[in-house]
């Protein structure tokens, strides 16, 4: 019988999805499905499955986006639970012995993890994840601390129930933004989600820092529209961001008269990298971990500040004022 089925979109990345098959190989067990979804890629990664001594499932659609090829595999899988990880993720050993304890205590309808940077990874990687986890960036909702908010899985790390799926529905075809769509419908319904913080994914972010200015720009786009769908989840930690854009703006300008005020943000650099250190990171990825946090906070910032002038004091509709941000749903008509 299978209790998990691990769901997995690729586009394009047969040596990623090498590396999380090898990874996945060395937890084998007979309770576990793969269910790769390959989602128009001409660079496909069929080729790999025969080199491991899995239950692996592929399936090739033409391409409509990471939630859309989630649901495709979640009409496809045989499994209690349904898991999903991004395909540039690495499994630690022990995941599903701590996902069975986790299920075992709580008896969970919908769960995530944080994620977390393997020694692997690259500095600007492990830079990138220290701004992504942070108390001082993020509140380290992401890095598995308390939540500043109710929990809301993110699908690089993400489990739920089949009978959640059955009653829910899956993703919708917004991206990003997709996971937290899902979660908040799920609370609406009155299942349990909760964050299990031991349930730690290396997520390597296929990433430099001019693409994460791109995605952390579409976060802050995303949240607006999540804000105006679900109006009762604003909170005032993702007005953060702007405020942040907003005051740093403030400061430079009165900086022209009162040199003085360019203090504050030099005291907030040192105090991240100070933090980075004691992380243990190199001193290298420390001082990286500065320009990935500001890069964080003005990018998001600028992206929650045009999506709020377009969606809602402009009032335009959000999938004209963002038409790139929704996928057309094709893989199950």
């Amino acid at each position: 019988m299978i209790k998990y089925s691990v769901i997995v979109p690729v586009y394009n990345r047969p040596q990623e999805m090498k590396e999380l098959l090898d990874s996945l190989a060395v937890q084998p067990r007979s309770d576990v499905e793969i269910v790769i979804v390959e989602d128009g890629s001409s660079d496909k990664c069929d080729f790999l499955l025969d080199q491991y001594e899995l239950n692996i499932s592929y399936f090739f659609k033409q391409n409509s986006g990471p939630g859309d090829s989630r649901n495709f595999g979640m009409s496809k899988a045989q499994g209690e639970y349904f898991l999903f990880f991004d395909s540039d993720c690495l499994i630690p050993p022990d995941y599903f012995d701590k996902l069975d304890e986790g299920i075992r205590t709580y008896q969970p309808d919908a769960f995530g993890g944080p994620d977390a940077a393997h020694e692997s990874f690259s500095d600007v990687q492990k830079a990138i994840n220290y701004a992504m986890t942070s108390f001082f960036t993020t509140g380290g909702i992401r890095g598995g601390q308390k939540q500043l908010d109710k929990y809301q899985p993110r699908s690089f790390n993400m489990g739920l129930t089949r009978e959640v799926y059955e009653r829910v529905g899956g993703f919708s075809d917004i991206h990003p933004g997709e996971d937290p769509d899902l979660s908040f419908r799920i609370m609406a319904e009155g299942f349990n989600v909760i964050l299990l913080p031991e349930l730690i994914v290396y997520h390597k972010r296929r990433i430099d820092f001019s693409k994460f200015v791109k995605q952390v720009y579409k976060f802050g786009v995303v949240r607006v529209i999540l804000n105006k769908w679900y109006p009762y989840s604003k909170k005032l930690v993702y007005f953060l961001p702007t405020t942040f854009l907003l005051g740093v703006t403030g400061l430079l300008l009165l900086s022209i008269a009162f040199p003085a005020f360019l203090i504050a943000p030099f005291i907030y650099s040192g105090l991240l990298c100070i933090d980075a250190l004691s992380r243990g990171n190199s001193l290298r990825v420390a001082v990286m971990a500065v320009p990935a946090a500001w890069i964080q906070f003005l990018g998001y910032g600028f992206g929650f500040l045009k999506s709020l002038w377009k969606v809602t004091l402009l009032g335009q509709h959000e999938r004209s004022a963002f038409p790139h941000f929704f996928f057309d749903k094709k893989s199950l008509d």
